[in-house]
């Protein structure tokens, strides 16, 4: 494979980054997970370094160098995460359970499968244009679809964060998969949280990210978002890749080729910062020590459900 990828989370103007991004491959194969913790509700951050984590640990375990049904790995990674932040909030005796949206993608075999719950989102764009959307389980989403308001309305409608499908809580979530969709030399695939897209109609994310490089686009993407949002700035975060393929047709100096990975080898990429609540300021960034511990804890979760 032959790609080039940009990943990058920011805080915007809030105390503490709730959003998660991660991706990891092999030489055959690649996994993508952007999540955003739901501020509303006790530990979104944890909510979301666990499903990230969950799901590229699971990759390692199944990626053998491909994994064996993309749609079946993205929909039996979505349940454990699923079920491991149930199993956290019990086991710490949480008032309430952590939630996050997810939206995670799987390439492999010249061809991308997505899988999304809220309204995190994947963009599929090629040559200028959008070819895919993930539509948002939210309830602005719902006001468009039955036509009782406008998409301008729906920019600045109060109840434009909430959503209706989330991992954690005491429903299953609503999950929505794409089919196989073949990927050609030059195709971008973008996943990002609300706090980047809410600044944005889907025609200028499409021409903004067609516009050059990713790594040049994709961060002044995050870089005007902030600036449109101002002081309500929310955490944004993107996940931004360039296909190359296996034709060789694309590439620049940024181009990630994966045929020097050995059978097993992976390369993995994950924001590790957690956060827990402060007297003073409302938020803290944790140690590395304490970091260490949260993700112990994390894990004794996570092997509850790894085998799932």
């Amino acid at each position: 494979m032959e790609f080039s990828i940009y990943q990058d989370t920011r805080r915007g103007a809030r105390k503490v980054n709730q959003d998660r991004v991660g991706y990891v491959y092999t030489s055959d194969s690649m996994l993508l997970v952007v999540c955003d913790g739901m501020g509303g509700h006790i530990g979104g951050e944890i909510a979301a370094h666990i499903t990230v984590r969950l799901f590229l640990e699971r990759f390692q375990n199944e990626a053998k160098p491909v994994i064996a049904s993309p749609v079946v790995f993205l929909q039996k990674s979505l349940q454990a995460a699923h079920a491991a932040l149930s199993e956290y909030a019990q086991r710490f005796r949480l008032a309430d359970t952590p939630r996050t949206t997810c939206v995670a993608c799987i390439v492999q075999d010249e061809a991308a499968f997505w899988a999304h719950a809220g309204d995190s989102r994947l963009y599929h764009v090629r040559k200028g244009k959008l070819l895919a959307r993930t539509r948002d389980h939210s309830k602005v989403q719902y006001l468009l679809d039955n036509h009782m308001i406008t998409p301008a309305e729906a920019a600045t409608h109060p109840d434009r964060h909430k959503v209706f499908s989330c991992l954690g809580g005491g429903v299953e979530p609503t999950v929505d998969f794409s089919p196989r969709v073949p990927l050609n030399g030059g195709d971008l695939l973008l996943m990002c949280t609300d706090g980047l897209w809410s600044s944005f109609d889907d025609a200028e994310i499409v021409h903004r990210l067609s516009s050059g490089p990713i790594g040049t686009v994709a961060p002044e993407l995050l870089a005007e978002s902030e600036r449109r949002a101002g002081i309500d700035c929310d955490n944004l975060s993107v996940i931004a890749v360039a296909w190359a393929g296996e034709s060789h047709a694309w590439q620049d100096g940024t181009t990630t080729r994966t045929e020097t990975l050995a059978l097993g080898e992976f390369s993995t990429q994950m924001d590790r910062t957690i956060t827990l609540a402060d007297p003073d300021t409302g938020q803290r960034e944790l140690s590395d020590a304490e970091i260490e511990r949260a993700i112990t804890e994390i894990q004794e979760a996570l092997k509850r459900h790894g085998k799932s």
